[in-house]
């Protein structure tokens, strides 16, 4: 009985969510990775919705997760080089957010890490913004981004930070036109209280955790997998096994550093480049460990690999340490080990204290089923019905 009761009860609330007139609205499109899949989940959760965005250059071969919907874009679409020059127009796009018109709409939902929660609503509208950062290069993470980017010097430089300023400005103000945040991670969460002085609900992005396939057969190496940019840290992992030379790591993505770090990697070190998604899922699943040393603001491949039943050895900062339920920190079912400094020395003694230790692959597992997509699609479904709830009442 109870549980008829429970599917009554979700049932009459997905049919009062979809009542509504909802508009989803995301900054640009071009691929299809982490905040693209929380927008293909949030499609899905309102099949009626319209979509809106800065601009759309998806290719045709990755457009089935907007399930036919032809978004709405801005000016930006047809500027000059925008096709792969469209982070270059950064500046316009506060402007371009505000001209896209969503008044005949009763439920706005931002999915933004940029710009996307400055779109206008009004009085009588409900605008939920899910955060997957504030905009990290114009807030904490300036001086990194403008140094990585060769812009901590010279007027290019002083122009960049003059932007940035702009940019911080408008993103504060426009924090004032959301009713309710929803950040994808506790540290997230901290973020937008330190930045917009707002509290926010934390609801994990959607993994597909059904999609990794258990296994239990590991093999005797370690794998990172991610693009290889400055912040993900690749090279310094790679600068960590050299030392390690009885240790074989794997490493598998592409990136404006893959030939520094190719430049770089011991005999015991294999660089695969870029690789299928059924490649990378046969390397995570008999991986010994997956080394993770970026702090993300979630991090979704950690727990990709926890799905396969391989532990994570990760910088104990960010989105990790909710991912991840660390050796010896009072856990009884750990899924992997923390090491406290992005240096070759810590990933090292975290190598070897993980070497030493014992971790369930079925304790990974189950962790990361934690973070699949029904827990996001329900979280979400219910929080839009309780806030409608909360108006009407």
């Amino acid at each position: 009985m109870a549980e008829m009761a429970e599917a009554d009860r979700y049932a009459r609330m997905v049919q009062a969510v979809k009542a509504k007139k909802v508009a989803i609205v995301c900054e640009w499109l071009v691929t299809y990775a982490g905040s693209e899949k929380v927008l293909e989940q949030l499609l899905k959760c309102f099949p009626q919705a319209d979509l809106f965005c800065v601009c759309d250059f998806l290719p045709d071969e990755d457009r089935a997760f907007l399930q036919g919907k032809l978004p709405k874009t801005t000016f930006v679409q047809r500027l000059p080089l925008a096709r792969t020059k469209y982070r270059s127009y950064l500046p316009l796009m506060p402007l371009a957010i505000e001209q896209l018109d969503v008044s005949g709409y009763d439920l706005v939902i931002s999915s933004s890490h940029a710009v996307a929660k400055g779109i206008l609503t009004g009085p009588d509208q409900v605008h939920i913004c899910y955060v997957h950062s504030p905009m990290r290069y114009a807030w904490d993470l300036q001086h990194q981004y403008l140094k990585e980017s060769g812009l901590d010097r010279g007027i290019k430089g002083w122009l960049a930070r003059a932007i940035l300023h702009y940019m911080r400005l408008w993103d504060y103000r426009t924090a004032n036109g959301v009713d309710y945040f929803i950040a994808n991670s506790r540290f997230i969460a901290r973020r937008i209280k330190k930045v917009y002085g707002r509290e926010a609900e934390v609801i994990y992005p959607p993994v597909d955790v059904e999609g990794f396939e258990y296994c239990k057969d590991k093999g005797n190496y370690y794998l990172t997998a991610s693009r290889m940019v400055p912040y993900k840290k690749v090279k310094l992992i790679v600068e960590a096994f050299n030392e390690m030379p009885d240790r074989k790591l794997v490493v598998i993505g592409e990136g404006p550093d893959f030939k520094k770090i190719q430049e770089i990697a011991g005999d015991n070190v294999q660089l695969l480049g870029y690789q299928p998604d059924d490649v990378l899922r046969k390397y995570m699943q008999h991986a010994k460990a997956f080394v993770f040393a970026a702090e993300e603001d979630f991090g979704i491949t950690p727990v990709e690999a926890q799905a396969c039943g391989t532990p994570v050895i990760a910088y104990g900062r960010g989105g990790a340490l909710e991912t991840v339920r660390g050796y010896g920190q009072g856990t009884s079912d750990a899924t992997g080990v923390f090491f406290d400094e992005q240096t070759v020395a810590s990933i090292k003694e975290a190598v070897e204290h993980f070497e030493q230790v014992s971790i369930a692959c079925e304790s990974c597992r189950k962790n990361a089923e934690r973070f699949g997509v029904k827990a996001f699609t329900d979280a979400i479904m219910s929080y839009c019905y309780e806030i409608d709830k909360t108006r009407i009442n």
